[in-house]
C-alpha cells in the first residue's frame, strides 16, 4: 500500500510541477490592462488554501468530529509550542522560495529556468548526505550526474530559436538567474530538514502541513506589507487575480500537499527525479500544443539520460533472493 501510495503520489507530482510552470511563466508574462497580481500575495493564499485542506483531511481522520478535531489541533500545536516552533525554520525557507520563483520565471524563459532550477537535486543530496546521513551508492552518484546532463541536454536552446527570443519581454537575465540558484539551496535545506523532522516524529503529516501553513502565512503576510504594501494600499491585496491567477495558486498549494507525501513515503532526491521527468513532458506539451518548441537531437539523447538515470538510481546491485543478516 505504501509503494503504490509513493508512486501515485510521485505522478501527481509531475502532473503538478509541469502544469505549474506552464502557467506561472503564462501568468507571468500576460498582458493585462489592468494591474498585475502580486506574487508575494499568490504565496499567501496558496497557502491559506494549503492548510485549510489539511484542516479538512484532519477532520476527515477525526470521523468528522468537530470535537476530536479541536482535541487534535489543541494538543498537537497549541500545547507543543516547542514542536512547532521547529516548522518555523523550513516554513520561512520554503515561503523565501516560492517568492523567488515567481520572481526567477518573471525574469528567465521557462527552459532556462527549468534546467537551472534543477540544481536542487544536487543540494538536495548534499543535505541528505550531511543532514540525515545517507549514503548514496556509485550508482546514484552516476545516476545524479546523468540526470544533470539529461536536463541540460534536453533544454538545451536550438539556434534557431535565438532570433525569436530577441523579441520576447525576459525581464533581467541576472536577477531571474541570482532568484533560481538561491531557490535551489534553500529547497534543497528545506526539503531535507522536514523530512527530518517528518521522519523523527509521530505526528501527522497533514498537522505538520498546518504548522508549516501557520509560519508560512504569517511570514507571507510580513512579505506582502514589507515589500508590497503600497500596492495593496492603492488596489488591494488581490489585485490583478484572475481565471489563471487562481489556477497558479491552487496548483501551487497542491504541490505542498504532493511534495509532503512524497517526503514522508519516498525521499527528496526522488522527488527530484520526479521534477526532471515533467521537464521533458512540459517541453512536449509546448512543442505539440503551444508550438513554441521544435525538438532536436539533443532533446532526444537527454531524454535516455534521464530515463537511464531514473532506472539507475533505483537500482539495487543485490542479487535477489539472498537475505541479509543482522
Amino acid at each position: 500500500m505504501i509503494a503504490r501510495l509513493k508512486y501515485v503520489s510521485l505522478v501527481v507530482l509531475v502532473f503538478q510541477t509541469t502544469t505549474l510552470v506552464l502557467t506561472m511563466r503564462y501568468s507571468r508574462t500576460l498582458k493585462e490592462d489592468g494591474p498585475r497580481y502580486l506574487a508575494s500575495s499568490a504565496v499567501v493564499v496558496a497557502e491559506v488554501m494549503k492548510s485549510a485542506a489539511c484542516i479538512l483531511l484532519v477532520f476527515k481522520d477525526s470521523s468528522y468530529n468537530l470535537r476530536a478535531l479541536n482535541r487534535v489541533l489543541q494538543d498537537e500545536i497549541i500545547k507543543k509550542p516547542m514542536e512547532t516552533l521547529k516548522l518555523a525554520i523550513p516554513s520561512g525557507i520554503y515561503t523565501l522560495q516560492n517568492n523567488l520563483l515567481y520572481i526567477a520565471l518573471s525574469n528567465l524563459d521557462a527552459a532556462t529556468y527549468q534546467v537551472t532550477y534543477q540544481l536542487k537535486i544536487i543540494t538536495t543530496a548534499m543535505f541528505s548526505v550531511t543532514m540525515l546521513g545517507k549514503k548514496l551508492s556509485i550508482y546514484q552518484w552516476i545516476a545524479l550526474i546523468l540526470l544533470m546532463a539529461g536536463v541540460a541536454l534536453v533544454q538545451w536552446p536550438a539556434d534557431t530559436a535565438d532570433s525569436e527570443k530577441k523579441d520576447l519581454p525576459t525581464g533581467s537575465p541576472l536577477v531571474g538567474l541570482l532568484a533560481v540558484l538561491t531557490a535551489c539551496v534553500s529547497s534543497g535545506f528545506a526539503g531535507v530538514y522536514f523530512e527530518k523532522i517528518l521522519k523523527e516524529t509521530k505526528q501527522s503529516i497533514w498537522v505538520r502541513n498546518i504548522q508549516l501553513g501557520c509560519f508560512g502565512t504569517l511570514f507571507g503576510l510580513m512579505a506582502v506589507f514589507i515589500y508590497d504594501g503600497e500596492h495593496v494600499r492603492q488596489h488591494g491585496m488581490l489585485q490583478g487575480f484572475n481565471k489563471i491567477t487562481w489556477i497558479v495558486v491552487s496548483l501551487q498549494a497542491l504541490g505542498g500537499l504532493v511534495v509532503a507525501v512524497v517526503i514522508k513515503y519516498a525521499d527528496n532526491i526522488l522527488k527530484g527525479f520526479a521534477a526532471s521527468l515533467s521537464i521533458i513532458l512540459s517541453t512536449v506539451i509546448s512543442y505539440l500544443l503551444l508550438q513554441d518548441f521544435v525538438p532536436t537531437s539533443l532533446f532526444f539523447v537527454g531524454t535516455v539520460f534521464v530515463l537511464v538515470a531514473t532506472f539507475l538510481y533505483g537500482y539495487d546491485p543485490r542479487p535477489k533472493g539472498i537475505v541479509m543478516k543482522a
